[in-house]
Parts: C-alpha cells; structure tokens; sequence
C-alpha cells in the first residue's frame, strides 16, 4: 500500500490539537490497513482559515462492507469532541474518507 502525507504549515498548534491529530490519523491509517483493501491511502492535514485544523484520511479501498463503530471509531470520535470538534467517517467517492475537524484558539492566543 502507497501511503501519502500532505501536511502544508502546522505551526503554533495547541499540543492537545496535535496529539488529537496525531492518534485520529494513526488510527484511521490503521483502520485502512486492517480493512479497506485500498492500494493508496492519502493523510492530509491542514489549517483551514485560521480557526480550525482539518485532518482527512482518504483511501481507495472497497472497504470492510459497513461502517459499524467499533472501539477505534470510538475512539477517534472522542478525542476530536473533547477537544471541540468533530468526526465524519464513511464510504467516499473511490474509497473512504476519515474527517476530523478541530476549533483553534485565535493566532497568537495559546
């Protein structure tokens, strides 16, 4: 499996933002490992406008039938809501589609 990563400037995140953005995609990459069958899997993590860190993972794959959450669903549910934020997960076009979004704290504001 081809795994790419696009990560463009994540400068001045709040460290909980990181390791929240960290474990999501660690563990959806995972879940594309364990389950998808993809050939191709894309990460990419960027801030969109100033106020929010979007993190997306992308795979090609035909996927394991449904999407029932399981504890690494769960998990990853969780740890974006504590931080304020929210998980979309399901089928894409051409695969799978991880979503995670984070609120940030104004520039300068840490």
């Amino acid at each position: 499996m081809r795994i790419t990563l696009d990560a463009g400037q994540l400068t001045d995140l709040p460290a909980a933002v990181e390791v929240a953005a960290f474990r999501i995609a660690v563990e959806a990459v995972n879940n594309v490992v364990r389950h998808s069958g993809a050939h191709n899997c894309q990460v990419r993590l960027r801030v969109d406008n100033p106020d929010r860190l979007l993190v997306e993972v992308c795979d090609d794959g035909i996927g394991a039938g449904s999407w029932r959450a399981g504890v690494g669903l769960l998990a990853m549910r969780e740890r974006a809501a504590e931080l304020g934020g929210t998980l979309t997960v399901g089928p894409g076009t051409g695969g799978g589609t991880v979503r995670a979004c984070f609120p940030l704290p104004a520039r300068g504001v840490l």
